[in-house]
Protein backbone atom coordinates (compact mmCIF):
# COMPACT_ATOMS: atom_id res chain seq x y z
CA UNK A 1 0.00 0.00 0.00
CA UNK A 2 1.38 3.43 -0.95
CA UNK A 3 1.95 6.28 1.47
CA UNK A 4 -0.83 8.22 -0.25
CA UNK A 5 -3.31 5.46 0.56
CA UNK A 6 -2.47 5.31 4.25
CA UNK A 7 -2.56 9.06 4.90
CA UNK A 8 -5.39 9.99 7.21
CA UNK A 9 -8.20 12.10 5.80
CA UNK A 10 -7.21 15.18 7.84
CA UNK A 11 -3.69 15.17 6.40
CA UNK A 12 -5.01 14.69 2.86
CA UNK A 13 -7.22 17.73 3.33
CA UNK A 14 -4.18 19.77 4.34
CA UNK A 15 -2.26 18.71 1.24
CA UNK A 16 -5.21 19.28 -1.10
CA UNK A 17 -5.55 22.82 0.26
CA UNK A 18 -1.81 23.45 -0.15
CA UNK A 19 -1.95 22.22 -3.74
CA UNK A 20 -4.64 24.79 -4.61
CA UNK A 21 -2.14 27.65 -4.30
CA UNK A 22 -1.21 29.86 -7.26
CA UNK A 23 2.19 29.30 -8.85
CA UNK A 24 4.30 30.70 -11.63
CA UNK A 25 3.05 29.25 -14.96
CA UNK A 26 0.97 26.84 -12.83
CA UNK A 27 4.15 24.80 -12.32
CA UNK A 28 3.06 23.84 -8.76
CA UNK A 29 6.75 23.38 -7.79
CA UNK A 30 6.17 21.83 -4.38
CA UNK A 31 6.19 18.46 -2.71
CA UNK A 32 5.48 17.38 0.84
CA UNK A 33 6.96 14.85 3.21
CA UNK A 34 4.69 13.67 6.04
CA UNK A 35 6.45 12.56 9.23
CA UNK A 36 4.69 10.79 12.10
CA UNK A 37 1.35 12.40 11.25
CA UNK A 38 2.11 15.67 13.04
CA UNK A 39 5.00 17.06 10.94
CA UNK A 40 4.86 18.07 7.28
CA UNK A 41 7.90 19.26 5.37
CA UNK A 42 7.46 21.55 2.37
CA UNK A 43 9.99 20.66 -0.32
CA UNK A 44 11.03 22.45 -3.49
CA UNK A 45 10.29 20.33 -6.56
CA UNK A 46 13.24 21.32 -8.70
CA UNK A 47 11.95 19.23 -11.61
CA UNK A 48 9.34 21.98 -11.94
CA UNK A 49 11.77 24.86 -11.72
CA UNK A 50 11.80 27.39 -14.58
CA UNK A 51 15.53 27.44 -15.18
CA UNK A 52 15.47 30.15 -17.85
CA UNK A 53 13.06 32.71 -16.41
CA UNK A 54 13.74 31.97 -12.74
CA UNK A 55 17.48 31.35 -12.43
CA UNK A 56 17.58 32.33 -8.73
CA UNK A 57 14.55 30.23 -7.84
CA UNK A 58 12.77 33.34 -6.59
CA UNK A 59 9.45 32.59 -8.28
CA UNK A 60 9.66 28.96 -7.15
CA UNK A 61 10.03 30.09 -3.53
CA UNK A 62 7.16 32.58 -3.87
CA UNK A 63 4.95 29.82 -5.27
CA UNK A 64 5.88 27.45 -2.45
CA UNK A 65 5.23 30.20 0.08
CA UNK A 66 1.67 30.46 -1.22
CA UNK A 67 1.21 26.71 -0.76
CA UNK A 68 2.57 27.02 2.79
CA UNK A 69 0.00 29.68 3.66
CA UNK A 70 -2.81 27.40 2.45
CA UNK A 71 -1.41 24.60 4.59
CA UNK A 72 -1.39 26.87 7.63
CA UNK A 73 -4.94 28.06 7.02
CA UNK A 74 -6.26 24.53 6.51
CA UNK A 75 -4.68 23.48 9.81
CA UNK A 76 -6.18 26.42 11.68
CA UNK A 77 -9.58 25.71 10.16
CA UNK A 78 -9.35 22.15 11.47
CA UNK A 79 -8.50 23.33 14.98
CA UNK A 80 -4.80 22.47 14.76
CA UNK A 81 -1.99 24.89 15.54
CA UNK A 82 0.82 25.00 12.94
CA UNK A 83 4.31 25.86 14.16
CA UNK A 84 6.29 26.87 11.08
CA UNK A 85 10.05 27.01 10.65
CA UNK A 86 11.26 28.47 7.37
CA UNK A 87 14.44 27.04 5.83
CA UNK A 88 15.19 24.88 8.88
CA UNK A 89 18.57 23.73 7.54
CA UNK A 90 19.36 25.68 4.41
CA UNK A 91 22.94 24.38 4.17
CA UNK A 92 22.42 20.65 4.76
CA UNK A 93 18.90 20.33 3.33
CA UNK A 94 18.30 23.15 0.82
CA UNK A 95 15.27 21.39 -0.65
CA UNK A 96 13.38 21.66 2.66
CA UNK A 97 11.79 25.09 2.47
CA UNK A 98 9.72 24.79 5.64
CA UNK A 99 8.86 22.40 8.44
CA UNK A 100 5.38 22.57 9.94
CA UNK A 101 4.70 20.95 13.32
CA UNK A 102 1.04 20.50 14.18
CA UNK A 103 -0.27 20.52 17.71
CA UNK A 104 -3.03 17.95 18.03
CA UNK A 105 -5.36 20.65 19.22
CA UNK A 106 -5.51 24.38 18.83
CA UNK A 107 -8.04 27.11 19.16
CA UNK A 108 -10.68 26.93 16.44
CA UNK A 109 -10.53 29.97 14.16
CA UNK A 110 -13.72 31.09 12.41
CA UNK A 111 -11.65 33.47 10.27
CA UNK A 112 -9.38 30.61 9.18
CA UNK A 113 -12.44 28.52 8.35
CA UNK A 114 -13.76 31.31 6.13
CA UNK A 115 -10.39 31.66 4.39
CA UNK A 116 -10.14 27.88 4.01
CA UNK A 117 -13.46 27.82 2.18
CA UNK A 118 -12.21 30.56 -0.14
CA UNK A 119 -9.12 28.57 -1.19
CA UNK A 120 -10.83 26.58 -4.00
CA UNK A 121 -12.76 29.69 -5.11
CA UNK A 122 -9.68 31.84 -5.73
CA UNK A 123 -8.70 32.17 -9.39
CA UNK A 124 -6.09 34.03 -11.38
CA UNK A 125 -8.40 36.17 -13.51
CA UNK A 126 -7.03 37.39 -16.84
CA UNK A 127 -10.40 38.59 -18.15
CA UNK A 128 -11.30 42.29 -18.45
CA UNK A 129 -12.34 43.88 -15.17
CA UNK A 130 -15.06 46.50 -14.85
CA UNK A 131 -14.33 50.12 -14.02
CA UNK A 132 -15.32 49.99 -10.33
CA UNK A 133 -12.66 51.16 -7.91
CA UNK A 134 -11.81 48.95 -4.97
CA UNK A 135 -13.15 50.66 -1.82
CA UNK A 136 -10.64 52.11 0.62
CA UNK A 137 -11.62 49.72 3.47
CA UNK A 138 -10.90 46.74 1.20
CA UNK A 139 -7.55 48.22 0.17
CA UNK A 140 -6.71 48.61 3.83
CA UNK A 141 -7.59 44.98 4.45
CA UNK A 142 -5.32 43.87 1.61
CA UNK A 143 -2.46 45.96 3.02
CA UNK A 144 -3.01 44.41 6.42
CA UNK A 145 -2.93 40.93 4.87
CA UNK A 146 0.52 41.65 3.42
CA UNK A 147 1.77 43.15 6.68
CA UNK A 148 0.59 40.06 8.55
CA UNK A 149 3.25 38.09 6.64
CA UNK A 150 5.98 40.74 7.00
CA UNK A 151 5.55 42.12 3.49
CA UNK A 152 4.18 45.34 2.05
CA UNK A 153 1.53 45.99 -0.60
CA UNK A 154 2.01 49.29 -2.43
CA UNK A 155 -0.92 50.58 -4.49
CA UNK A 156 -0.06 52.70 -7.51
CA UNK A 157 -1.79 55.86 -8.65
CA UNK A 158 -2.95 56.15 -12.27
CA UNK A 159 0.24 57.73 -13.53
CA UNK A 160 2.50 55.20 -11.84
CA UNK A 161 0.27 52.36 -13.03
CA UNK A 162 0.46 53.63 -16.62
CA UNK A 163 4.25 53.80 -16.39
CA UNK A 164 4.40 50.26 -15.01
CA UNK A 165 2.19 48.99 -17.84
CA UNK A 166 4.65 50.52 -20.30
CA UNK A 167 7.58 48.85 -18.52
CA UNK A 168 5.74 45.52 -18.67
CA UNK A 169 5.16 45.93 -22.41
CA UNK A 170 8.83 46.74 -23.02
CA UNK A 171 9.89 43.73 -20.95
CA UNK A 172 7.42 41.51 -22.82
CA UNK A 173 8.88 42.59 -26.15
CA UNK A 174 12.41 41.84 -24.97
CA UNK A 175 11.40 38.46 -23.58
CA UNK A 176 9.63 37.58 -26.83
CA UNK A 177 12.99 37.83 -28.60
CA UNK A 178 14.54 35.27 -26.24
CA UNK A 179 14.02 31.86 -27.84
CA UNK A 180 14.96 29.94 -24.69
CA UNK A 181 12.45 31.90 -22.65
CA UNK A 182 9.68 31.44 -25.20
CA UNK A 183 10.39 27.70 -25.44
CA UNK A 184 10.16 27.37 -21.67
CA UNK A 185 6.86 29.27 -21.56
CA UNK A 186 5.42 27.11 -24.36
CA UNK A 187 6.52 23.90 -22.65
CA UNK A 188 5.07 24.78 -19.26
CA UNK A 189 1.82 26.30 -20.44
CA UNK A 190 1.17 22.98 -22.19
CA UNK A 191 2.68 20.69 -19.53
CA UNK A 192 1.28 22.37 -16.43
CA UNK A 193 -2.10 23.17 -17.87
CA UNK A 194 -2.49 26.84 -18.76
CA UNK A 195 -4.93 26.48 -21.67
CA UNK A 196 -6.13 29.35 -23.83
CA UNK A 197 -9.41 29.71 -21.94
CA UNK A 198 -7.57 30.72 -18.74
CA UNK A 199 -5.02 32.95 -20.48
CA UNK A 200 -7.54 35.69 -21.22
CA UNK A 201 -8.23 37.59 -24.45
CA UNK A 202 -5.94 39.85 -26.43
CA UNK A 203 -6.30 43.50 -25.46
CA UNK A 204 -7.82 45.86 -28.02
CA UNK A 205 -6.23 49.30 -27.93
CA UNK A 206 -4.03 50.70 -25.18
CA UNK A 207 -1.45 48.89 -23.07
CA UNK A 208 -2.02 45.20 -22.45
CA UNK A 209 -2.79 44.72 -18.71
CA UNK A 210 -2.25 40.95 -18.67
CA UNK A 211 0.67 38.76 -19.51
CA UNK A 212 0.84 37.14 -22.94
CA UNK A 213 1.56 33.41 -22.87
CA UNK A 214 0.98 33.00 -26.59
CA UNK A 215 -2.38 31.19 -26.69
CA UNK A 216 -4.96 33.82 -25.81
CA UNK A 217 -8.60 33.40 -26.78
CA UNK A 218 -10.22 36.21 -28.78
CA UNK A 219 -10.02 39.97 -28.32
CA UNK A 220 -11.59 42.30 -25.76
CA UNK A 221 -11.40 45.78 -24.33
CA UNK A 222 -9.96 45.91 -20.83
CA UNK A 223 -10.61 48.44 -18.09
CA UNK A 224 -9.22 51.87 -19.08
CA UNK A 225 -7.32 52.39 -15.82
CA UNK A 226 -6.05 49.08 -14.39
CA UNK A 227 -5.56 49.13 -10.62
CA UNK A 228 -2.03 47.90 -9.94
CA UNK A 229 -0.17 47.06 -6.76
CA UNK A 230 3.36 45.88 -6.01
CA UNK A 231 4.14 43.36 -3.29
CA UNK A 232 7.52 44.04 -1.69
CA UNK A 233 9.76 42.63 1.01
CA UNK A 234 12.46 44.29 3.11
CA UNK A 235 15.22 42.08 1.67
CA UNK A 236 15.59 39.83 -1.36
CA UNK A 237 16.68 36.40 -0.12
CA UNK A 238 14.97 32.96 -0.07
CA UNK A 239 13.43 33.67 3.34
CA UNK A 240 11.89 36.86 1.94
CA UNK A 241 10.58 35.05 -1.13
CA UNK A 242 8.79 32.51 1.04
CA UNK A 243 7.27 35.33 3.08
CA UNK A 244 6.22 37.08 -0.13
CA UNK A 245 4.41 33.93 -1.26
CA UNK A 246 2.54 33.66 2.02
CA UNK A 247 1.66 37.34 1.84
CA UNK A 248 0.51 36.96 -1.76
CA UNK A 249 -1.90 34.16 -0.96
CA UNK A 250 -3.23 35.92 2.13
CA UNK A 251 -3.89 39.00 -0.04
CA UNK A 252 -5.63 36.94 -2.71
CA UNK A 253 -7.87 35.20 -0.18
CA UNK A 254 -8.69 38.49 1.52
CA UNK A 255 -9.57 39.86 -1.90
CA UNK A 256 -11.70 36.83 -2.72
CA UNK A 257 -13.73 37.53 0.40
CA UNK A 258 -14.80 40.80 -1.30
CA UNK A 259 -15.02 39.36 -4.87
CA UNK A 260 -11.77 41.11 -5.84
CA UNK A 261 -9.94 39.34 -8.66
CA UNK A 262 -6.24 39.42 -9.47
CA UNK A 263 -3.80 38.69 -12.28
CA UNK A 264 -0.07 39.33 -12.53
CA UNK A 265 2.36 41.38 -14.62
CA UNK A 266 5.78 40.06 -13.63
CA UNK A 267 7.60 40.37 -16.96
CA UNK A 268 9.94 43.07 -15.69
CA UNK A 269 10.74 40.98 -12.60
CA UNK A 270 11.54 37.95 -14.78
CA UNK A 271 13.79 40.09 -16.93
CA UNK A 272 15.51 41.44 -13.81
CA UNK A 273 16.18 37.90 -12.58
CA UNK A 274 17.30 36.62 -15.98
CA UNK A 275 19.74 39.49 -16.45
CA UNK A 276 21.02 39.13 -12.86
CA UNK A 277 20.15 42.75 -12.19
CA UNK A 278 19.68 44.05 -8.67
CA UNK A 279 16.98 46.45 -7.54
CA UNK A 280 17.90 50.01 -6.74
CA UNK A 281 17.45 50.80 -3.07
CA UNK A 282 13.90 51.96 -2.43
CA UNK A 283 12.13 52.68 0.85
CA UNK A 284 9.17 50.50 -0.24
CA UNK A 285 11.36 47.38 -0.44
CA UNK A 286 12.18 44.81 -3.09
CA UNK A 287 9.39 44.06 -5.60
CA UNK A 288 8.37 40.39 -5.60
CA UNK A 289 4.99 40.48 -7.40
CA UNK A 290 3.17 42.99 -9.61
CA UNK A 291 -0.59 42.56 -9.33
CA UNK A 292 -3.62 43.82 -11.23
CA UNK A 293 -6.68 43.98 -9.00
CA UNK A 294 -10.34 44.62 -9.69
CA UNK A 295 -13.76 43.13 -10.26
CA UNK A 296 -13.98 40.54 -13.01
CA UNK A 297 -16.26 37.74 -14.18
CA UNK A 298 -16.21 34.20 -12.85
CA UNK A 299 -13.48 32.27 -14.66
CA UNK A 300 -12.39 28.61 -14.68
CA UNK A 301 -9.30 27.48 -12.85
CA UNK A 302 -6.23 25.75 -14.19
CA UNK A 303 -5.64 22.08 -13.37
CA UNK A 304 -4.08 20.87 -10.11
CA UNK A 305 -1.87 17.89 -9.30
CA UNK A 306 -3.44 15.06 -7.30
CA UNK A 307 -2.19 14.39 -3.76
CA UNK A 308 -0.43 11.24 -4.96
CA UNK A 309 1.93 13.46 -7.01
CA UNK A 310 2.60 15.86 -4.17
CA UNK A 311 4.20 13.36 -1.78
CA UNK A 312 7.97 13.09 -1.62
Amino acid sequence: MTTAHILDLATKRLLVAAGEAPSVLNTQPWRFRVRDGDVIELLADWDRWLRVSDPRGRSLHVSCGAALLNLRIAARAAGRKPDVQLLPDADAAPDVLATVHFATRGRFSAEAREMYELIPQRRTNRAPFDARLIPVPVLSELRAAAAHERARLVFLDRRSAADLLDYAAIAQEELARDSDYMSEVAEWTARAGVPAHVQGPQAMGGADPIRDYGRRAGNARFEPYPQLAVLTTAADEPMDWLRAGQALQRILLAGARHAVSASFLNQSLDLRDMRRRSDPHHRSGHPQMIMRLGYGPVVPRASRRPVTELLA
